[in-house]
């Protein structure tokens, strides 16, 4: 069976950075949230079992986003220098590991995860983030599930649909027409002024969609009605900006994806040495080795 791992690299890397005490390469550099983002990435190896890896990043480049809304995510801070610095350091070891990176101007990761997702045909689709935004991408049908970190970037829960509707009160596909109610500090955008989550819910849960909402104003009571005839613009939006894309212009190497590759040791240890790595060395060869001897039938 296929199984197609995708990592949002920007969500875990800055997870790690903020769960790992301070940690510096032997030059000084500090270097504590690639040793988590490798430290989760053995983890997801050895305990998800994937055929199939690959990562996404975001650019820095203005995004379609931000170009609708000069607001959006305005209130964030700017990077740590000292996490911003350890970017780079993290798409090299990805490339030692010869794990294929995904990104493009005018994109989030999300959309890179949701294009990859949505165009892969493998058996099975795990998206690795703490981004509760790409809950959205869950689809039992397709078989898409995300795996989520939780308390710090060992442990996790993997959400279905189930999962998610226990988490956000409504199924994946209406989360972005939650978000459009509700709105979301965290990229800087209100909602509907007024409504909150609970009215939300109760509105997506009986019209089933943003549009069917409006589509019926003049069954909703009078209140909450006026509310959202005064938001619509609003609403609309802020839907355009919580939607995954699913169909960024760009192409994928699907087979590629396959030829991650944990055994090359003399080419990782250079980046083991050069990081410092030494406690992560022991797990990388003992794990490098089980999957060459799992290939090989030598388990079995």
């Amino acid at each position: 069976m296929n199984k197609l791992v995708i990592i949002d690299g920007n969500a875990i890397l800055h997870r790690a950075f903020h769960a790992i005490p301070s940690l510096s390469t032997p030059n000084g550099e500090p270097i504590n949230a690639v040793y988590g983002l490798v430290s989760m990435l053995l983890n997801i190896i050895q305990n998800l079992k994937p055929t199939h890896l690959v990562v996404s990043f975001d650019e820095k480049a203005p995004t379609f986003r931000k170009k609708a809304f000069k607001a959006y995510q305005a209130q964030r801070p700017e990077t740590d220098i000292e996490l911003s610095s350890q970017f780079s350091k993290a798409r090299k070891f990805l490339s030692a590991a010869n794990i294929p990176v995904y990104s493009k101007p005018g994109f989030e990761a999300d959309d890179i995860i949701g294009t990859i997702a949505t165009k892969s045909k493998m058996d099975e689709v795990v998206i690795v983030t703490g981004d509760r935004d790409i809950l959205q991408l869950v689809d039992d049908k397709k078989n898409i599930k995300l795996f989520m970190p939780i308390g710090g970037i060992i442990n996790g829960k993997i959400f279905t649909e189930k999962e998610t509707v226990e988490r956000m009160g409504v199924i994946p596909t209406l989360i972005p027409d939650l978000k459009a109610l509700t709105g979301d500090a965290s990229d800087n955008y209100l909602g509907v002024r007024g409504i909150g989550p609970v009215t939300a819910v109760k509105l997506l849960e009986k019209y089933k969609g943003l549009k069917n909402i409006y589509a019926h104003l003049d069954d909703i009571e009078p209140k909450i009605r006026q509310k959202l005839e005064l938001g619509v613009e609003d609403a609309k939006l802020f839907h355009h900006l919580a939607t995954i894309v699913r169909d960024v212009p760009i192409e994928f190497d699907f087979p590629q994806m396959e030829k991650w590759n944990l055994s090359n040791i003399e080419v990782l240890n250079l980046f083991i040495n050069e990081f410092g790595f030494r406690t992560l060395r022991t797990r990388i060869e003992k794990l490098g080795k089980r999957i060459e001897e799992e290939k090989q039938g030598q388990l079995f």
